[in-house]
């Protein structure tokens, strides 16, 4: 059943495409409605590789999860999660440890929803968390984690962003607050934390390639919400003083291959720029 078959959650704006709904699209979900799908489409057709690029992304976020609980990390705060998909946070992390604690965080009300499904479903609410809270508002944002009473944010965290920070924050005077954000959600997190964050790019990309994201980026400017192509040492002071961990910022396919699950589906291009997205883990000494 697609989302055109359910009741509208409260706040649900369908008069213009989700960015989190169009990523539950192209890597196959049902979380979506017609508008979503019909942009969607629109983006595939231009450039059939974005639905490759945003499966390796996800593969990262599955593949950095299980890094970080190989290295003793057992919280997680996924800031702009979208809607569960292809292997979520909490399920990679209790496949390490069922120890682990995790809250979703996402200003899309589908998004929310639907992780609150799915932690009704499989998860436990003594370790799981689904709010609603935006990335622009960091202190708050941090509040509202906090009420949660899941997280002890006094202790380490592993921050993730991925596949966020490439769609612009815009703030109240109109600019994009998104590295502002990342910067005091860096100072909020204990020594120790680690953040985790993939970031599309056509910096080092193939020529033509970088193109058809240009031309992706006119539809998502003017249909969507704006997104903006950080170069790689841009990417890179998103992490400001946290150092990197091995291997650093590198492309999503390079990124840890042997985290890979074994049931994760085989995504394969020419060359590891063809990603399109470049990711990192640094910690905060």
């Amino acid at each position: 059943m697609n989302a055109d078959q359910q009741p509208v959650p409260p706040g649900v704006d369908l008069e213009h495409p989700s960015v989190a709904r169009i990523y539950d699209f192209i890597l196959g979900g049902t979380a979506n409605w017609a508008i979503d799908r019909e942009f969607g489409k629109k983006v595939l057709a231009q450039f059939p590789l974005v639905r490759p690029i945003a499966k390796a992304n996800r593969i990262f976020l599955q593949r950095a999860v299980r890094h970080l609980a190989r290295l003793g990390v057992r919280q997680f705060l996924d800031i702009g999660s979208g809607v569960p998909t292809m292997g979520s946070t909490h399920e990679i992390a209790d496949e390490l440890s069922k120890d682990t604690k995790v809250v979703y965080v996402d200003n899309e009300p589908v998004a929310v929803a639907h992780s609150q499904m799915l932690l009704d479903q499989k998860g436990d609410t003594n370790r799981h968390a689904a709010i609603n809270a935006d990335l622009r508002e960091p202190d708050e944002l941090w509040q509202r984690v906090r009420e949660t009473e899941v997280l002890d944010l006094t202790e380490p965290v592993a921050i993730l962003l991925v596949a966020v920070l490439h769609i612009q924050q815009i703030g109240p005077d109109g600019t994009d607050v998104g590295p502002a954000s990342v910067a005091r959600c860096r100072q909020l997190v204990a020594p120790g934390s680690y953040l985790a964050l993939s970031h599309a790019t056509i910096d080092g990309a193939p020529a033509e390639l970088a193109a058809n994201l240009d031309e992706i980026k006119k539809l998502y400017d003017s249909r969507s919400s704006p997104v903006i192509w950080r170069t790689h040492d841009e990417v890179r002071e998103l992490f400001g003083d946290f150092p990197l961990v091995e291997p650093g910022l590198t492309w999503t396919t390079l990124w840890h291959p042997e985290e890979t699950s074994p049931t994760a589906p085989v995504i394969t291009f020419a060359t590891p720029n063809e990603s399109m997205v470049v990711a990192g883990i640094g910690r905060k000494p």
